[in-house]
Protein backbone atom coordinates (compact mmCIF):
# COMPACT_ATOMS: atom_id res chain seq x y z
CA UNK A 1 0.00 0.00 0.00
CA UNK A 2 1.43 3.41 -0.94
CA UNK A 3 2.32 6.01 1.66
CA UNK A 4 1.91 9.12 -0.46
CA UNK A 5 -1.55 10.67 -0.42
CA UNK A 6 -1.83 11.07 -4.19
CA UNK A 7 -0.69 7.46 -4.73
CA UNK A 8 -3.34 6.22 -2.29
CA UNK A 9 -5.95 8.17 -4.25
CA UNK A 10 -4.68 6.73 -7.55
CA UNK A 11 -4.99 3.18 -6.19
CA UNK A 12 -8.62 3.83 -5.20
CA UNK A 13 -9.41 5.46 -8.55
CA UNK A 14 -7.76 2.68 -10.55
CA UNK A 15 -9.67 0.01 -8.63
CA UNK A 16 -12.96 1.81 -9.29
CA UNK A 17 -12.17 2.13 -13.02
CA UNK A 18 -11.06 -1.51 -13.22
CA UNK A 19 -14.35 -2.72 -11.73
CA UNK A 20 -16.37 -0.51 -14.09
CA UNK A 21 -14.37 -1.61 -17.14
CA UNK A 22 -14.75 -5.27 -16.16
CA UNK A 23 -18.53 -5.00 -15.88
CA UNK A 24 -18.85 -3.15 -19.18
CA UNK A 25 -16.61 -5.63 -20.98
CA UNK A 26 -18.63 -8.50 -19.53
CA UNK A 27 -21.90 -6.93 -20.72
CA UNK A 28 -20.31 -6.48 -24.15
CA UNK A 29 -19.29 -10.14 -24.36
CA UNK A 30 -22.77 -11.21 -23.24
CA UNK A 31 -24.43 -9.07 -25.94
CA UNK A 32 -22.16 -10.47 -28.68
CA UNK A 33 -22.76 -14.01 -27.45
CA UNK A 34 -26.53 -13.44 -27.41
CA UNK A 35 -26.43 -12.22 -31.01
CA UNK A 36 -24.40 -15.27 -32.02
CA UNK A 37 -26.83 -17.64 -30.29
CA UNK A 38 -29.84 -15.96 -31.91
CA UNK A 39 -28.26 -16.57 -35.32
CA UNK A 40 -27.55 -20.22 -34.45
CA UNK A 41 -31.17 -20.61 -33.32
CA UNK A 42 -32.23 -19.34 -36.79
CA UNK A 43 -34.53 -16.73 -35.25
CA UNK A 44 -34.21 -13.80 -37.67
CA UNK A 45 -36.17 -11.22 -35.65
CA UNK A 46 -34.39 -12.02 -32.38
CA UNK A 47 -31.06 -12.02 -34.20
CA UNK A 48 -31.74 -8.55 -35.66
CA UNK A 49 -32.61 -7.17 -32.23
CA UNK A 50 -29.58 -8.84 -30.66
CA UNK A 51 -27.33 -7.48 -33.43
CA UNK A 52 -28.55 -3.93 -32.82
CA UNK A 53 -27.89 -4.32 -29.08
CA UNK A 54 -24.43 -5.82 -29.66
CA UNK A 55 -23.54 -3.07 -32.15
CA UNK A 56 -24.56 -0.42 -29.66
CA UNK A 57 -22.44 -1.99 -26.91
CA UNK A 58 -19.46 -2.43 -29.24
CA UNK A 59 -19.60 1.24 -30.32
CA UNK A 60 -19.87 2.38 -26.72
CA UNK A 61 -16.91 0.19 -25.73
CA UNK A 62 -14.82 1.86 -28.44
CA UNK A 63 -15.66 5.36 -27.21
CA UNK A 64 -14.74 4.34 -23.66
CA UNK A 65 -11.45 2.83 -24.82
CA UNK A 66 -12.31 -0.72 -23.75
CA UNK A 67 -11.57 -2.26 -27.15
CA UNK A 68 -9.89 -1.08 -30.32
CA UNK A 69 -12.11 0.36 -33.05
CA UNK A 70 -10.92 -2.20 -35.59
CA UNK A 71 -11.75 -5.06 -33.21
CA UNK A 72 -15.27 -3.66 -32.82
CA UNK A 73 -15.63 -3.23 -36.58
CA UNK A 74 -14.48 -6.81 -37.12
CA UNK A 75 -16.97 -8.20 -34.58
CA UNK A 76 -19.84 -6.14 -36.04
CA UNK A 77 -18.94 -7.23 -39.54
CA UNK A 78 -18.84 -10.91 -38.65
CA UNK A 79 -22.17 -10.72 -36.81
CA UNK A 80 -23.80 -8.86 -39.70
CA UNK A 81 -22.41 -11.40 -42.17
CA UNK A 82 -23.95 -14.26 -40.18
CA UNK A 83 -27.29 -12.46 -39.96
CA UNK A 84 -27.30 -11.73 -43.70
CA UNK A 85 -26.58 -15.38 -44.46
CA UNK A 86 -29.46 -16.37 -42.18
CA UNK A 87 -31.82 -13.83 -43.79
CA UNK A 88 -30.93 -15.04 -47.30
CA UNK A 89 -31.54 -18.61 -46.21
CA UNK A 90 -34.97 -17.92 -44.74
Amino acid sequence: MPNIKSAVKRVKTIEKRRALNASQKSALRTAVKAADQAVVATDVEAAKAALINATKKLDKAVTKGLIHKNAAARKKSRLAKKLNALSAQA
